[in-house]
C-alpha cells in the first residue's frame, strides 16, 4: 500500500519545531561527525598514529580511519530504516542521537598512542564505527521526517532543514578547534584535541532536547493506522532490494560523486593545506580553519538556495546543471590551490563548497521522493549511505595516495572528475520527483 496524500498544512509553530527537531539536531549530530573529520586531518596523525615515522603516511592512516566510519553506514541506514519504517521515524532518530554523542564523548577521553600504544587506536576506530553506523541512520530518518511533514510544494524547502546540518555542523566544528589551536602546539596535542569531543556531551543533552519534543511524521501515523501488523514488512529493506534495486544503485551513484567532492573539500583539504611541501602546502593550521569558515557559510546559502529552486524548477534541473558544473570546477581546483598562497587556496575551497550546495540542497529530498511511504526511510537511507562509502568515506584516502603515487595533487582532481560523471549519468538515469514537474503529490 503506498500513502498518496499530502500532508496537512502545518503551522508556524509546528515549523519551527520541525526546524529545530530535524534540523538543528542533524547540525548537533553532524558537529559530532565533523570534529572527527577535522582531527583526522589536522590531531589524530600525532595523538594516535605517532609510531608511524613517516608523516604523510601518519595521515593516510588517520583518514582510514574516518573511512571506516562510512563502511558502518550502510549498515546503520538498514537497521534504523527498518526502526524508522516499522517503528517510527522520531524514534530512530533518538537513537541515533545516543549512539552519536556517546561515542563521540568516550572519544574525548581515549589514551593516546604513547600512553597505551596500539590499544590508543584500536578503541579509536572502534568508537568511529559507532559513528558511522548512527550517522547512516541519522540522515535517512531527519530528511523522511522533514519532508513527510512538508506541504506538497515545498518538500525541498523543508528538507533543507536537514541539509543545512552538514555545513552548519561543519562550521561549528571547524570553529571549535580553531579556538583550540591558539593554545600551545605541545597542550593541543596533550589535552586541548579533547575539548570539543568533551563539548559533545552538551551537545547531546540539546539534541535529545530537541528531538523529544517532536512530533512522529503524519505520513508514518497514517501508514501505522491503515496496516495491520500482518501488513508491516519484517525487513523493509529487503522489499527495497526486491522491487527497486535498480533505482536504489542509481540513487547511490547520483550521491557518490558528490560526497566525493564534499569531503575532499571539508577533510582532505585541510589535511592537504597543513601538511608540509612537496606534498601538501605547508600553510598555518589555524589561518586554515579560519578560511574555512565563509566557505561553509557560502555552502549552506547555495544549498537553501538550490532546494527552494528544486521546488519550483523541479530536482533534475537543478541537479544536473550543479553537476556538471562541479564536473568542470574539480578539474581547476588544485591548480587554483597549489599556487600556495592561503588566499587561493581559500578561494578554491570556497568556490568547491558553493557549487556543491546547489545539488546536495535538493539531493536529501530527491533521495526520500524516488521510494514510497513503506520503504522510504530504509531505501532512501541505504542509498544514501552507500553512495557514502564509495564516495565521501574513501576520497579522503584516495586523495592522500594519489599525490604520493603520482606526486601531483591535479590527479585527485581527475579522481573527482569521474566520480561526478557516474553522478551526471545516474541523475539522467532517475526519474524526476518534484510536484512541480510531474503534477503528482506521491
Amino acid at each position: 500500500m503506498t500513502v498518496t496524500t499530502a500532508p496537512p498544512r502545518i503551522s508556524p509553530a509546528q515549523t519551527r519545531r520541525l526546524a529545530i527537531g530535524a534540523g538543528a539536531g542533524t547540525s548537533l549530530e553532524f558537529f559530532d561527525f565533523s570534529i572527527y573529520t577535522v582531527a583526522s586531518a589536522l590531531v589524530f596523525p600525532a595523538v594516535f598514529f605517532s609510531g608511524d615515522t613517516d608523516p604523510w603516511f601518519a595521515s593516510f592512516m588517520s583518514l582510514a580511519t574516518y573511512t571506516l566510519g562510512y563502511v558502518v553506514a550502510p549498515l546503520g541506514a538498514i537497521v534504523m530504516g527498518w526502526v524508522g519504517d516499522r517503528h517510527g521515524r522520531r524514534r530512530a532518530m533518538l537513537i541515533t542521537f545516543y549512539l552519536m554523542g556517546g561515542a563521540t564523548v568516550l572519544m574525548g577521553l581515549l589514551p593516546s598512542y604513547a600512553s597505551i600504544g596500539v590499544a590508543a587506536p584500536v578503541l579509536l576506530i572502534a568508537l568511529r564505527m559507532v559513528h558511522g553506523f548512527s550517522r547512516g541512520g541519522e540522515l535517512g530518518g531527519a530528511s523522511v521526517l522533514a519532508v513527510e511533514h512538508a506541504p506538497v510544494s515545498q518538500r525541498a524547502a523543508y528538507g533543507a532543514f536537514v541539509a543545512l546540518g552538514s555545513p552548519l555542523g561543519a562550521l561549528l566544528a571547524n570553529l571549535s578547534f580553531v579556538l583550540v589551536f591558539y593554545l600551545p602546539a605541545a597542550t593541543v596535542q596533550s589535552w586541548g584535541w579533547r575539548i570539543p569531543f568533551l563539548v559533545g556531551a552538551a551537545v547531546l543533552l540539546l539534541g535529545i532536547w530537541a528531538r523529544r519534543s517532536l512530533e512522529e511524521s503524519p505520513v508514518f501515523q497514517e501508514l501505522a493506522s491503515e496496516r495491520s501488523a500482518q501488513q508491516i514488512a519484517r525487513i523493509p529493506v529487503w522489499n527495497v532490494l526486491r522491487d527497486n534495486w535498480r533505482r536504489l544503485l542509481l540513487a547511490a551513484g547520483a550521491n557518490m560523486g558528490l560526497n566525493a567532492v564534499m569531503f575532499v573539500l571539508a577533510g582532505f583539504m585541510l589535511s592537504y593545506a597543513a601538511s608540509p611541501a612537496p606534498k601538501g602546502l605547508g600553510l598555518e593550521i589555524k589561518s586554515v580553519l579560519w578560511c574555512t569558515l565563509p566557505g561553509l557559510a557560502v555552502h549552506a546559502v547555495t544549498v537553501v538556495a538550490g532546494a527552494r529552486l528544486s521546488d519550483r524548477l523541479g530536482r533534475k534541473p537543478v541537479m544536473l546543471t550543479a553537476a556538471v558544473a562541479v564536473l568542470g570546477y574539480v578539474l581547476i581546483l588544485f591548480p587554483l590551490a597549489q599556487h600556495g598562497s592561503l588566499a587561493m587556496w581559500a578561494v578554491a575551497t570556497a568556490g568547491g563548497f558553493f557549487l556543491t550546495g546547489f545539488l546536495f540542497g535538493p539531493l536529501i529530498t530527491f533521495l526520500t521522493e524516488l521510494f514510497t511511504a513503506e520503504q522510504r526511510q530504509s531505501g532512501a537511507g541505504l542509498a544514501y549511505q552507500v553512495g557514502a562509502v564509495l564516495g565521501g568515506g574513501l576520497s579522503p584516502s584516495i586523495a592522500n595516495r594519489l599525490i604520493e603515487w603520482t606526486g601531483h595533487a591535479s590527479s585527485v582532481g581527475y579522481y573527482l572528475a569521474a566520480g561526478m560523471a557516474v553522478t551526471v549519468v545516474c541523475l539522467l538515469l532517475l526519474p524526476e520527483t518534484a510536484p512541480a514537474r510531474t503534477g503528482t503529490g506521491r
